[in-house]
Parts: structure tokens; sequence; C-alpha cells
């Protein structure tokens, strides 16, 4: 039993001995004994054990052995189960393996993979750079569409990752969820566009072939892309650039003219008897030379850029260089690739097939390329069959005056080869050769009456064949081998050959008449014994000597006609059918029969013999497409060139246009104020100035063209008098450029002169300055600075009690274009009541009582930590002292920023202090320790949901943008009655109670929307209410789904209580 297969597991080959697995145990415990029956039983126990033990040791022993099982091709889909349950292990090679074997069997264990979502999201934000990649991967690779927007949203957050190794992992997930689902084709448009920015070598190429598979059509896309593409293409890893230089040269074909509109008919164009009118051709050329060819920079980049690649040691680059400079280069400079594909030609097999089939199909078109190589087209014996007939086409390509003798000496070194099928393919060569070049047909033609002599039936064969063809062109100068071929007739069994002989006897039976008849009658002898293609043969033969030769032949061509009228093939008896009414009418006769002559004894024309690779130049080279002649799934057209070039300006992305006026302007006052001393830091300030101008003019249009004059001229005339004060505040008034043109000259005057001024200092003089009420007031206050918590702008009354939050937008928030709003600024949330928790009783501190609430603000400590204020009260008679938090016992990912120690607290005495938390956007408690002097409390703060959020500013149209995204699974929604005032004040102070967000501005009637993002991680929270009547709709967009579904059930509580 132990060299049965059916009995030992795969896993066998090493068993541990920890486990004491093993054939023995295994038979042991078998009751039946019989392998063939229990093929399974107690499969791969050994290793499941492993993977179930304690110890990372074993784990990581069993993860390589299965992993080894599947590099062999083994199955070990039996044990997803339990590998599956080790994606949590902490050791990260364990991880890394465990997701190795994830990605190869989550498709197939849809259902198992599914349970461990959650953990491939957390992964996807793992410090280490390839978890985060892996978690991705196995996330693609479960071909479920229910998980569609979950991959979506982990693509594009890693499309932003830091690490380029993971944006490279997201580009490859690209096409594995547009093939799941191509309603998102959209959306990955704009993670591709993004991609395709991206300036790091590892993700150049993935990103084109997620490109290439997603949306090739989108030609707009390469264009601001197309020079950094080139440039960067001498650094792309190899397959990377198999990628990108293929997608460059269909792009060049349509951006570009075509760099041969010039030239004349090629070699292979050109007809061989130069029949054609002159004429013509010399005046098509001479339009042609009027409009001279400039090539584009663009194009020359290109061609310049992958030339270096020719030199690759990977096959594939080499291949994808040659076809780009086939189809776009001019053909003067194909000659740079010659050497480079013959340097293939001495690697495997298998490449030197792919290198010959394209070189077939280029020396179909231009042999002047590979002429000068030609000996390394020359044929071993060791090469295989296929390789040995590509040669040969390619030898019969080059073929020309100069070089057919050299050829022509290596073929009849071929046609003794003991390959029979090789043999008769140098046949067909020779006579290809013959009937291309006509200083060797005769030569040719005498070398084949010699091989019909030759023992190997197969050679004889095909060179009747081949000498049919030949005498077709010219039949009258050689009737001496018509003659000699009607003799060999009863020697030659082939039926292919015999047919040959006999359609040449019939078809110029007039130039050997008494020949003809006797090789009929020894055919009608034997005419049941040949093969159907004879067999028809014959009949043509008959028919054709009745015609011509009716006293000799009609009885005899009845007899076989009589023959073939009983055959047992059905196209025989047919054709005799058809002869007999036609040739043989009898009394009625036959309209046709008088037309016999002419329908059986017309000139046919010669037959055309020339390579099968011609008509394959319509494919791209290097594409399966190509190899197999035959139009593949995914195949993209090869664009023809277009007769006028595109515009080459959409590539124009590389200089950035505003900094063109500034060099313009230093260059001018530079010549014009050249005698004074600070010129160079007068035309600096001068600069910054103008440039302030020509933006505010692009950004608003409705602006008074006269203040910016008067700014512009304030400052010049500052700059003259203190130029040293200008050289420090040079970066402030260029960074408050934009409201230059929109503060009172005078005051900025004075300001300027009599101290350097700070941005916040600067900026509060503007709002209390500024008396008009125009539009350019409202601009002013969306200014960052004014929207920070020291504003001290449009602020509420706080009530005495200090329960009420802080508040920053209170009023006037609707008057605000959100136009002029950033779109990434975090803007704090309006005025709601405060809610105060109690952390500690006083009964249980002895006397020590804590409150807490959440501030809503931005925490001091770390952006990612909620604010959280602490109220100290000593209800005891006596004095607390050494006040601080201990022990903490936290959640994986949450942290607690403590308070500084108190060092005494009186009796009676209050204090407040800060706190930060960060929940990791859970709602998971937050468990510590007080001490107060040698005595703990353990106590606990649980954020509510909406706690974990802050405000986000957004535009309307952005909010759709994200809500169409963050739909599906990340959509919870609901509806309740509304138990409040339905006016719009009370329903935003409903939803502002329960969560930490802010409106956005410009929504319907009735329609009310939010915005935020959590705390610990951004993911974007969205939020609408739709009043209708006495309902609400509440809808909450969230990535994450437990946070949508409780801010749900918290905002439907709010709205309808009473």
């Amino acid at each position: 039993m132990a060299g049965n297969g059916f009995q030992t597991s795969y896993a066998n080959d090493k068993p541990p001995s920890s486990t004491g697995s093993g054939e023995a145990a295994e038979m042991s415990t078998d009751p039946a004994s019989s392998s063939f029956f229990t093929s399974d039983f107690k499969r791969h126990e050994d290793l499941k054990a492993m993977l179930d033990s304690n110890k990372d040791t074993q784990k990581l022993e069993a993860m390589k052995r299965i992993i080894g099982m599947v590099a062999k091709g083994k199955d070990a889909s039996d044990l997803f189960p339990a590998v599956v349950k080790n994606v949590v292990s902490k050791n990260l090679e364990i991880k890394k393996l465990v997701y190795v074997y994830l990605t190869r069997y989550a498709e197939e264990q849809q259902d198992l993979a599914l349970l461990s979502i959650s953990t491939f999201q957390r992964a996807l934000r793992d410090p280490n750079q390839l978890i985060r990649a892996s978690a991705l991967r196995v996330l693609s690779s479960i071909r479920v569409s229910v998980i569609t927007p979950i991959m979506m949203l982990a693509i594009k957050e890693a499309v932003m990752d830091m690490s380029p190794y993971v944006r490279k992992t997201a580009a490859h997930a690209i096409p594995k969820l547009y093939s799941l689902d191509p309603e998102v084709k959209d959306q990955l448009i704009e993670v591709i566009e993004r991609l395709l920015g991206d300036k790091t070598t590892l993700v150049a190429g993935s990103a084109i072939q997620a490109f290439e598979e997603v949306c090739p059509e989108r030609i707009d896309l390469i264009h601001k892309n197309y020079r950094k593409l080139c440039n960067l293409l001498v650094d792309v890893e190899e397959w990377g650039q198999v990628v990108i230089i293929n997608m460059l040269t269909r792009y060049s074909r349509t951006q570009f003219i075509s760099p041969n509109q010039a030239d004349g008919p090629g070699d292979a164009d050109r007809p061989f008897y130069e029949d054609s009118d002159k004429e013509e051709e010399e005046e098509e050329v001479s339009e042609m030379k009027k409009t001279p060819y400039m090539m584009d920079h663009d194009h020359r980049l290109l061609l310049r850029q992958a030339k270096p690649l020719l030199n690759s040691r990977n096959a594939a680059v080499v291949m994808a260089v040659g076809q780009l400079y086939h189809h776009c280069a001019p053909k003067s400079e194909g000659n740079v690739m010659a050497k480079a594909l013959i340097r293939l030609l001495r690697s495997q097999k298998e490449i030197q097939y792919v290198v010959l089939s394209n070189v077939a199909t280029m020396t179909s078109r231009r042999k002047g390329m590979f002429e000068p190589h030609l000996k390394s087209f020359y044929i071993r014996s060791s090469d295989p069959l296929h390789i040995k007939l590509l040669k040969l086409e390619i030898l019969t390509n080059l073929a020309t005056e100069s070089n057919i003798s050299t050829i022509l000496r290596e073929f009849q070194t071929y046609v003794t080869s003991p390959d029979k099928d090789f043999a008769a393919a140098t046949i067909q060569a020779i006579g290809r050769c013959a009937s291309n070049i006509a200083e060797v047909t005769d030569t040719c033609l005498n070398g084949l009456v010699h091989l019909m002599s030759n023992r190997d039936e197969s050679v004889v064969a095909e060179s009747v064949v081949v000498i049919k063809k030949l005498l077709q062109m010219r039949p009258s100068e050689h009737k001496d081998i018509i003659v000699h071929m009607a003799k060999m007739v009863d020697k030659i069994t082939v039926p292919m050959a015999r047919a040959s002989i006999l359609w040449l006897i019939g078809e110029y039976s007039e130039r050997v008449p008494k020949i003809a008849p006797d090789v009929l009658r020894k055919m009608a002898k034997g005419f049941i014994n040949e093969e159907d293609i004879v067999k028809l043969q014959i009949l043509n033969l008959a028919a054709k000597l009745c015609i011509t030769n009716a006293k000799q032949c009609k009885l005899l061509c009845q007899y076989v006609f009589n023959l073939a009228k009983y055959d047992q093939n059905y196209d025989i008896r047919d054709r005799s059918r058809f002869l007999r009414q036609l040739i043989l009418p009898g009394e009625n006769g036959s309209a046709l029969a008088k037309y016999a002559k002419k329908i059986f004894l017309a000139t046919k024309p010669a037959p055309v013999l020339e390579s099968k690779f011609k008509d394959r130049d319509h494919y791209q080279l290097g594409t399966l497409s190509h190899l197999l002649n035959i139009k593949c799934h995914g195949y993209q057209e090869l664009p023809e060139w277009p007769e006028v070039a595109p515009d080459t300006s959409v590539r124009n992305v590389e200089v950035v246009m505003p900094y063109v006026p500034k060099a313009h302007h230093v260059q001018h006052k530079k010549k014009k104020e050249s005698k004074s001393f600070y010129s160079e830091s007068e035309s600096s300030q001068e600069e910054e100035t103008e440039d302030s101008s020509d933006e505010e003019e692009d950004e608003s249009s409705d602006e008074d063209s006269g203040s910016e004059e008067n700014s512009d001229d304030s400052e010049k005339d500052i700059s003259k008098k203190v130029s040293s004060e200008e050289e420090s505040d040079s970066d402030d008034d260029e960074s408050d450029s934009e409201d230059s043109s929109e503060e009172d000259s005078s005051d900025d005057s004075v300001e300027k002169i009599v101290t350097p001024v700070k941005k916040q200092p600067k900026t509060k003089t503007k709002a209390a300055t500024t008396t008009k009420p125009t539009t350019s007031s409202a601009d002013l206050l969306l200014d960052l600075d004014d929207l920070g918590p020291s504003s001290g702008s449009s602020v509420a009354v706080t009530p005495a009690g200090g329960n009420m939050l802080t508040p920053t937008l209170a009023t006037g928030i609707s008057n605000i274009s959100i136009q002029d709003t950033p779109p990434a600024q975090i803007i704090p949330p309006s005025i709601v009541q405060a809610k105060s928790y109690e952390l500690l009783n006083r009964m249980t501190g002895n006397g020590l009582s804590i409150t807490y609430q959440f501030t809503r603000t931005v925490s001091v400590f770390s952006p990612k930590m909620v604010s959280i204020e602490l109220k100290l009260t000593n209800n005891s008679d006596d004095t607390l002292t050494s006040i601080k938090i201990g022990d903490k016992k936290l959640q994986s990912g949450m942290e607690i920023q403590e308070f500084p120690e108190i060092g005494s607290m009186t009796a009676g005495m209050s204090t407040t202090c800060l706190i930060g938390i960060n929940f990791n956007d859970t709602i998971q408690p937050a468990k510590f320790a007080i001490c107060v002097g040698d005595n703990k409390y353990s106590v606990s703060i649980t954020a509510p949901v909406g706690e974990l959020i802050q405000p986000y500013s957004m535009s309307n149209a952005e909010f759709n943008t994200q809500q169409g995204k963050l739909s599906g699974m990340n959509e919870n929604s609901g509806k309740t009655v509304i138990g409040v005032e339905k006016d719009a004040k009370s329903i935003c102070l409903c939803v502002h109670s329960v969560a930490n967000v802010i409106q956005v501005p410009g929504s319907a009637e009735n329609v009310y929307r939010f915005s935020g993002k959590t705390v610990g991680t951004g993911t974007m929270v969205l939020m609408s209410v739709v009043v209708a009547d006495d309902n609400a709709k509440i809808t909450v967009n969230c990535e994450k789904m437990v946070i949508g579904s409780m801010l749900l059930k918290d905002l439907k509580t709010s709205i309808a209580k009473s």
C-alpha cells in the first residue's frame, strides 16, 4: 500500500514527528483498509493539526508545505478552513503565505472567503506594505458581485497609498473588478487617470495594462502623460515596457502622420514586369515630393527612447521595439532592429518561432532589411520542423537576382533531407523562386524534372505539382517536360501527382495529340482502383479529349462515363452525369453543348505563388492574432495613419503656463530699472504684485480693475521706500496675492511702513477695515484663518453655565458661496447643547466626582484623537492629592493622551482638564484607571457614534459624487415621523445634536445634507434628510457599515422625539 497514491496525503512527503502522522498510523485507523474507496480518509490531517497548533514554527512549516503543493499543481482546497483561520496571525511570514494561498483559492471558496472580509479590510491599513498589497490582492480575487463597492473603495484607498507596490497592486485589481462589474467603468477610469499620472516606474506598466483592459479607446488620457511615459520607458520593469510600447504604437498611429507617405511603392508592391503606367506613378511621386515630411518631435522622442531597449535581455521587449519600428518608423531606420532580432535566434525554440514568424512578415514587405543577414536563416539539422519551415519561408522572401544562386544551392541540400515534409516544402520554395525570378525559371524547371527520378515518392509528387504550376506560366516552351511527365504516369503512385499530370495532359492535349489518347486508355483500364481525386481528373481528361479529338476518344469517353455512373462516390457520379449531358448530348441536344470547348479549354490564369505571410501585416506584430493569423479575443486593431496630423498642443503639459509671463516680466523690469541700486529686489516685488493681479483677474471676473492698478502702484511706492522690509515680507505677500486687489491700498501702505505684519494680524485688519457690502467681503470671510477656532467673527453668545460647545459658523452659512470654500477644509460644528456624562460617582470615588463632555474641537494632542473635557470636583472634606490616569486597558488601535497630574485639590474645589482618545473609529469603551493617591478607580469612556466624526466641507456636486460612490452595502436609509418643528433650524439642530457634521449648502428645498469624516481614519460620512409632509427619509452613507447603521438609528430617534 505504500506505493498507492490514493492512500497517502499530498503533504505526507515530509510528515512532522510532532503530530505522529504517517502511513502506518493512517492504515491502523482505517477500518476498511481499502484505499480505493477511502481516498480522502483523514487527508492532510497532519497539516491541519500543525495549522491548529499554538506554535508559530509549526504553522509556518505547514504553510510552506502547502504553498509547495500549490506550486506543484496539487489540490489543497480542502485545507481552506484551516488556513483562513490563520489570517489573523501576528507573524508576518505566516500572514504572507496565508495571503498567497487565499489568492489562489478565494475564487473557489467564496463563501468562506467572505467571512474574512473584515480581516482583509483591516489588513488594508496594516503598516507593512506587503500585507496591504496582499490583502487587496485577495479581496480582488473573491469573485462575488456583492462586495463590488468594498473592492472599489479598497482600490481607491490603495491608489493613494504611499507605497508604490500597493499602488501597483491596485492597478492589477482594476481589470478584475471591471470583469466582475462593467458598470463601474466610469469610476475606474477616474482611478486609472490618477494612476497614469503616477511618476513611479513601478506603477507605470501596471497602470497602462489596466488602461488597455478597461478603456483603451480613451486616448485623451494618454495625451498629458505621453512624454512622461516615453522618458520613463527605459526604467520601467520589462513586462511593463512591453505593455507601454504596444500601447504607444497604436497611439502613434492615431496622433502622427505616416513617416513613409512620401516613399514610392516598396519592393513587394512593385509589379515584376513593370507593366503599370509609369507616367501616373511619376506624377504621384512628384506630388508627394511637393510637401516634404517633417517628423513630429514627440514621434521622434518615442523612437529615440525605445531604441536602447533593443539591447534588452528580455526577448518580448526586443520584439515590442521591433514591431514599433516596423509600424511607426521610417523605412530607412528599420535596419536598426535587424541585428537585435537576429540575436534572439540564439534563444529557446519557442522564442525562435515567434521571432521568425514576425521576421517572415517583415521580409514579405521589406527585403532589404534582413538581406545582409541571409546566413543567419540557414537551416540546421538540429532545428525542429516548424523552425525549418519558417526559415525556409524567410529565405524564399529574401531571394533576389543577386543571391538566388546561393539560396538554390542551399535548397539542393535541403531537398535530400530525410524529413519528407521539409523536402516537400523546399520544392515548393524552389517553385516560388522560379515564378518570382524569371532568370532562374528554366534552371529550376530542369532541377525539378531531375527530381522526378528521385526514389522518394513524396519528393517526386511535390515536384510534379510544382512543375504543373510553373508550366501554366509558359506552356508552349516546355512540350518536352509534358511528354516526360506523361511517360512517368505509370511509375508515380501519389494521387496528387497523378492528378496533376492528367490535368496537364488534358489542358495541353493539342500539344501532345498522340500521347494524350494513350494516357486516357491506360487510365480507363484501372479507373476503379484509382483515388477519387484521380478519377475526377480522368473524367476531365476524357471530356477534353472528346472535344478536341472526338474520332479517337468518343467511345473511350463513353466507357469512362459509364464506369463513373456506378461509382461509390456521389461527387464522381454527379460529375459523370453533368459531363455526359454537356459532351454527349444525344438526340435532343443541349443548349450548352456548343459552348463546351469554351467552357473546358478556356485559358486559365497562371497560379500566383506568394508568401502566406503577406496578408498578416494588417495584424500588429508580436500579438497572438498575428501568430495565429486570426483575430483573437481582446485584440485591438492597428489604426491607419491620419492624413492630417492632429493637434500637437494636447501633449504640451510639462510647461507650467503661469510662470511664462513671470520670466518675461523679470527681464523687462531689469532692463527698465537697471540704474537703481535695489533693482533686483524691486523687480522681484513688482513681479509678485503683477502676478497676484493676473491671478485675481482669472479667478474673479467681476472685480474692479482700478483697484488692482492702485494696489500695484501703492506696493511699488512702498518697495522703493523700504526694500529691506519687502525682502522679509516677500513670502507673506506672495501667499496673500489673491487678496491684494481687494484691500484698501492706503491702509496697507500704513501697515507696511510701520512694521512687517504677520499673516494672521494682516487678515484680521482686512476683515475689520472692509466696509463695502460687496461680494469680496464674503470671500474675505472664507479665508483659512477666519474659519479657525481663534477667529472672533460672528460668534453667538455662550450661556453662563459653560455647557455650550464652542461655535464658529453659527450664522450666515447660507450666505456664503460654496465655490469659494476649499474642498478639503475641515470646519468645526455649529452650536449645539453639550451633553455631560458621569465618569466617576462621588460615592464610588470617595468624594471625587468626574464628569466629561465632548468638546467637538480638534484635539491639541493629535488630529486622530477625540477631544474630551474632564471636570473634577472634590466633594469630600479632605484634600485629595496626586490625581492622575493609571493603568489602561485599550482595544487594539486605541490610544489615550493623559492629562497632567493634579498635585492637590482642596475640599469643594473644581477643575477642568483635557484628554485625547483615539477610538480608532469604534464604539468600544476606552477603559483606564483614575489614581487618587494610593487608591485606583476603574472607569471607562464610550463615545457616541456621532462624536467620532469631524466636519468636512464639500459642495453639493461633490456630495452627489461621493454619495454615488458609497452606494449598495455602504448606504443605510429609513423613514420616521417628524416629532419636532419642520423648519430647517429644528431639523439641523436634531442632526447636529447627534453627529459632529456640517451642513452642505445649496441643497434643494426640504432636503438637508450633512457631511463629515471619521476622526480616526478619515472615512467619509454623508447624511441626508428629506422632509415630505410629516415624514422624514434619512439616508446615511459610510464605508464603515456599523457607523452608518448606528448613525441612522440615532438620527431617527432624534428627529422623532416629541
